[in-house]
């Protein structure tokens, strides 16, 4: 069974979507643990309520970057994960912490990447006037939000939009998107070679998997 660490910073719905995922055995592999740089998310109760291991490593507790990322990955590496996923993890990531898990770490970001990458997007979004907007599951790669898309969903902007409203219907989005990557990854159908991403040996378009 393929193992997979979860690394969250906050509310953990996409979490929550992983583990409902796993349950119903939709993803072949299980959630060994769940990390969390705050002691305080929320993502840390929904795992103590599915049985998954709760860890906080908190970035208070070291001098700088490359300490913490290196107490993280001693932390991470007591599983073994096949996938390092984060979900909502408000941390950016050193270089050589990406690169040891090149190729098996994912990320989902609410935007349609390469737009918007960082913070705000959905204000961003509204702002430029855009009629769409979505969420892109990317591998991670050491340029913030840079790596290569791996599927992507779009949603409507509406005139009368709130950015609440907005982001919930980018949100709604996420929790069918992020589930279903793993899933293919854990399938061996998913690969990162060479900066490109291959879906059952076919190279995936910039922008993503069914990408219009």
């Amino acid at each position: 069974m393929n193992s997979i660490v979860v690394l969250i910073s906050g509310n953990g719905t996409n979490l929550q979507s992983i583990i409902d995922a796993t349950e119903k055995q939709q993803i072949h592999g299980r959630i060994t643990a769940v990390i969390s740089n705050k002691a305080d998310a929320y993502g840390l109760t929904r795992a103590e309520q599915a049985g998954i291991q709760s860890i906080v490593v908190s970035h208070k507790d070291y001098a700088d970057r490359s300490d913490y990322d290196q107490a993280l990955m001693k932390e991470i590496d007591r599983f073994h994960p096949r996938a390092v996923v984060l979900a909502g993890f408000m941390r950016i990531l050193s270089a050589e912490f990406v690169g040891h898990y090149q190729g098996r770490m994912f990320n989902i970001h609410p935007s349609l990447l390469p737009k918007y990458k960082g913070l705000h997007t959905h204000r961003r979004a509204l702002e430029a006037q855009d009629t769409e907007h979505g969420a892109s599951v990317h591998f991670v790669t050491p340029e913030l939000d840079g790596g290569p898309v791996i599927l992507q969903a779009k949603v409507p902007v509406f005139e009368d939009d709130t950015e609440a409203e907005l982001a919930e219907r980018v949100r709604q989005q996420e929790l069918c998107i992020y589930p279903l990557v793993i899933k293919w990854f854990c399938e061996d159908r998913l690969v990162l070679q060479n900066g490109k991403v291959l879906l059952d040996n076919k190279v995936v378009p910039p922008q993503g998997y069914a990408a219009d």
